[in-house]
């Protein structure tokens, strides 16, 4: 058997009967505020904040009792993490996991929580999935890899047949992508029960591993970068992922950070829901028309996870992605007056102000002159270019500084 046949329709049916009373039948929700044509499927929602303990649960299932007495090992950004630590927690096997240094801090808590060793490693996840292989080998634990097994693959392609079921009239299903475990076998389990169905992976532009190899056939590694998506942040896709993807998948798109950070807002403040930058990815895809928008949709929202001291930058950079919220800075006279009648002009358009920075020693002003920069809460991109066109009618200069 090769390794593309590892992963099968039955096997995804096993997996589903073994989750049981384990994994969490999450909701398929519509928006009209978002778009008819769009759904989610709200893996938010999952035990754990994520869908990661589908797989993890049907990799320790598989488990020999020998090698269950010995331990697990796994490597994560915090959400495989935290399926591991509770599924292993459920069957009574001793789990160690190995996260980067810098994952969210709830995530680190919440791993230790359901029952996990944590053991922080410096860097990204590719250095935490080096030690964890290392400590595997001096200790006798099994490795759960987060996305290349097929046992995790199978559990999380537990989800498409859910979707299928729950909304029989889908015609595309959005999937993030970091590795590639639950692109892979949603894809495996749509493609096999309904192959006219589009499967569209989705990831940030940032780290786009997985993009790239479809791309060129072959497997690339990219260079690492910073995203608010931790969720997918993979450097090199798994070679049994990779495969699957190229067979089943239907095409892979990337989004950027603003995007991402858009679809949060946009799930906030539609479906109600919160969602982490992965999981807001396949949501972004979508909104900002990576895909066909005409076909009747499902976006995986794979996981809720946010750190929340995170989440009021992310949501500032979302609102300026929508033009919710513009930053203008203009040259005005350093005299109350000039400053009253400006926010008078700003008042008449519409827009309230969030803030105001003075700046009077920049070298481009004049003595009795300042730069001022207002922070503004707007209607959307149209309504800021209407304020704009006001302001220089009204013989205001905007600074570009």
């Amino acid at each position: 058997m090769s390794n593309i046949e590892s992963v099968t329709l039955e096997m995804i049916k096993d997996a589903r009967e073994a989750l049981k009373g384990v994994a969490e039948l999450t909701p398929v929700l519509s928006s009209d505020k978002l778009d008819p044509n769009l759904s989610i499927k709200a893996e938010n929602l999952q035990k754990t904040g994520s869908f990661k303990i589908r797989g993890a649960y049907n990799k320790l299932r598989s488990l020999s009792p020998e090698e269950a007495s010995k331990g697990v090992i796994a490597c994560s950004a915090g959400n495989h993490a935290q399926g591991v630590a509770l599924s292993a927690t459920k069957l009574g096997i001793k789990s160690v996991i190995c996260m980067p240094a810098g994952a969210p801090i709830m995530k680190v808590k919440a791993t230790r929580g359901y029952g996990g060793d944590v053991v922080l490693v410096d860097g990204n996840y590719d250095d935490s999935a080096k030690k964890a292989q290392e400590l595997a080998k001096a200790n006798g634990y099994t490795f759960a890899h987060p996305f290349d097994d097929p046992y995790v693959i199978a559990g999380q392609g537990t989800i498409g047949l859910e979707i299928l079921e729950q909304m029989p009239d889908v015609e595309q299903v959005i999937v993030p992508i970091g590795g590639g475990g639950l692109a892979s076998g949603v894809a495996v389990a749509i493609k096999s029960v309904r192959p006219e169905v589009r499967v569209i992976g989705v990831q940030s532009i940032n780290v786009a591993s997985m993009f790239a190899s479809f791309g060129h056939d072959e497997i690339k590694t990219v260079k690492d970068a910073a995203t608010i998506a931790d969720g997918i942040h993979v450097l090199t896709p798994g070679s049994l992922t990779f495969e699957l993807i190229r067979k089943y998948a239907d095409d892979i798109v990337t989004v950027t950070e603003d995007e991402i950070a858009a679809a949060i807002v946009a799930l906030m403040e539609g479906p109600k829901t919160v969602a982490e930058g992965a999981g807001a990815a396949s949501v972004a895809a979508y909104l900002f028309k990576k895909v066909d928008t005409s076909l009747k949709t499902v976006s995986i929202v794979s996981g809720g996870n946010v750190d929340i001291t995170t989440l009021e930058r992310i949501i500032t950079k979302g609102l300026q992605k929508t033009g919710r919220v513009t930053q203008l800075t203009v040259r005005l006279e350093d005299n109350t007056a000039s400053l009253i009648r400006f926010l008078s002009l700003i008042s008449e358009n519409g827009a309230n102000v969030l803030n105001i920075t003075h700046e009077r020693e920049n070298a481009k002003t004049e003595v009795h002159s300042c730069l001022v920069t207002f922070t503004l809460e707007t209607l959307g991109t149209d309504h800021i270019n209407a304020i704009r066109e006001c302001i220089a009618a009204n013989g205001y200069l905007i600074s570009d500084t």
